[in-house]
């Protein structure tokens, strides 16, 4: 079982910026990989970006040189700092871990972000 809760989110203005954190725990010492995904009203979820164990990152297009996401495996801690926000970036950002040898996911319970134009 892996736990994850998420912080950071907020309401900005177009143009600004916000980090989102991921605490981890549990077995997280299985997870393969974690990612943000984001939701917007009346919209599917949607990948935002991921990151392996390895330091590898893989971002959606639409958020490509605004997003970074990073791991502090000694904190056991990822982060998704998002600058230049839009207004098409609102959401709630969910944090995923993904466990291999099982195939399952595990989701936090979400934090949601607004930006206002």
């Amino acid at each position: 079982q892996v736990q994850l809760v998420e912080s950071g989110g907020g309401l900005v203005q177009a143009g600004g910026s916000l980090r989102l954190s991921c605490s981890a725990s549990g077995s997280i010492f299985s997870i393969n990989y974690m990612g943000w995904y984001r939701q917007a009203p009346a919209k599917q979820r949607e990948l935002v970006a991921t990151i392996t164990n390895g330091g590898s990152t893989n971002y959606a297009d639409s958020v490509k040189g605004r997003f970074t996401i990073s791991r502090d495996n000694a904190e056991n801690t990822m982060h998704l700092q998002m600058n230049s926000l839009k207004p098409e970036d609102t959401g709630v950002y969910y944090c995923n871990a993904f466990i291999g040898f099982t195939r399952k996911n595990y989701w936090g319970q979400g934090t949601q972000v607004t930006v206002s134009s």
